[in-house]
C-alpha cells in the first residue's frame, strides 16, 4: 500500500541514489553526451517504471542531460511507490553506463532546483485573474478559491502564489522569488550569494533569507532559499537597510505539472500574513 512521505522520510529512503526531494517531488539529472543518448536514457527510465511511467514520471531531455521527476499524481506528493521507482530508474541508468545525480559537477551546470513566484496584494482575488490570463496559467490542482495558487499547465513555468497583505506597504517589492535547492546545496548557494554582494537577513535550519543590496534607483530584492527535505517552515524576519522586506517559502510549494490540461502541481503551502 502506498504511503505519503515527508521530506526527511523521502530523503532517508533515497540514500545515495542521486535523487533529491524538492517541493513534494523527487528530482535528479542524468548526464547525456548527445540528444540521442538523452532520449535513450529517458526511454530506459520509462521502461523501468513500467505501468506507472505515465502516472508518475516526467522526463525533460536537454542537450547534455536528462532531468527526471517523480511524483504521485493522486496525492500531488511523494509516496513509497515513487521511492521504489527512483531506485528502479537509478539501476536502469547504471546498467546503461550512466548515473543519476543531483547535478552541479562543474561550473557550467547547477543542481536540480525549483522556483516559485510570490505576489503580495491587499486583495489577491482582484489581481489573480490578470496573472492567470497574461501567463496562460491554470488553477493549481487541489487548490480552490479566488486567491488559490496558479500553475503552468505544461509544467515549464514556476508556480505562482498570492500572499494577502494586512496593510499597504508602498516601499515593498510586490514580487519575490522562492528558490528550493537540495539540502546539501543550500549552504554553498547561500555562500555564493553572499560573495556576490547579498546579505543574510534571516536563517533557520536548512534555509536562509537573502537580500540583494540596493543600487542607485533600484529597490533591494529579497528572496528565500531553502534546503529541501530539512524544513517546511518559512524563514521569517524583516529586511532592513538595502533589502526591501519580503516573504519567502520553505521547502513547500508547487511542483511543475505534467503536460496536459490537468497539471500535477500541488498547491503551495499557505504562508502566514505579515
Amino acid at each position: 500500500m502506498e504511503r505519503t512521505l515527508s521530506g526527511p522520510e523521502a530523503s532517508d529512503a533515497l540514500n545515495d541514489t542521486g535523487w533529491r526531494y524538492l517541493l513534494d517531488s523527487l528530482r535528479t539529472s542524468v548526464p547525456a553526451r548527445s540528444l540521442a543518448e538523452g532520449v535513450e536514457l529517458a526511454a530506459r527510465a520509462a521502461t523501468a517504471c513500467g505501468e506507472h511511467a505515465d502516472g508518475h514520471l516526467q522526463a525533460d531531455v536537454r542537450r547534455g542531460q536528462v532531468l527526471l521527476t517523480l511524483q504521485s499524481p493522486a496525492e500531488a506528493a511523494v509516496t513509497t511507490r515513487d521511492i521504489d521507482l527512483a531506485h528502479r530508474i537509478s539501476a536502469a541508468v547504471r546498467a546503461a553506463g550512466s548515473r543519476t545525480e543531483p547535478g552541479a559537477e562543474s561550473e557550467a551546470t547547477r543542481t536540480v532546483q525549483l522556483l516559485e513566484i510570490a505576489i503580495d496584494a491587499l486583495d489577491p482575488a482582484a489581481v489573480r485573474p490578470f496573472w492567470k490570463a497574461v501567463l496562460g496559467y491554470a488553477d493549481a490542482p487541489g487548490a480552490s478559491g479566488p486567491a488559490a495558487p496558479l500553475a503552468d499547465p505544461v509544467g515549464q513555468g514556476p508556480a505562482l502564489w498570492f500572499q494577502r497583505m494586512d496593510r499597504a506597504r508602498p516601499q515593498r517589492n510586490r514580487l519575490h522569488l522562492d528558490i528550493c535547492v537540495p539540502h546539501d546545496e543550500a549552504p554553498r548557494r547561500i555562500e555564493a550569494a553572499l560573495a556576490a554582494g547579498g546579505r543574510l537577513l534571516s536563517a533557520t535550519r536548512g534555509a536562509g533569507v537573502l537580500g540583494a543590496r540596493r543600487r542607485r534607483g533600484q529597490r533591494g530584492l529579497r528572496h528565500h532559499l531553502a534546503g529541501a527535505g530539512l524544513t517546511r517552515r518559512t524563514a521569517g524576519g524583516r529586511g532592513t537597510g538595502g533589502a526591501a522586506p519580503g516573504r519567502g517559502a520553505g521547502a513547500g510549494g508547487g511542483t511543475p505539472g505534467r503536460p496536459g490540461p490537468a497539471p500535477r502541481v500541488p498547491a503551495p503551502r499557505p504562508r502566514p500574513t505579515r
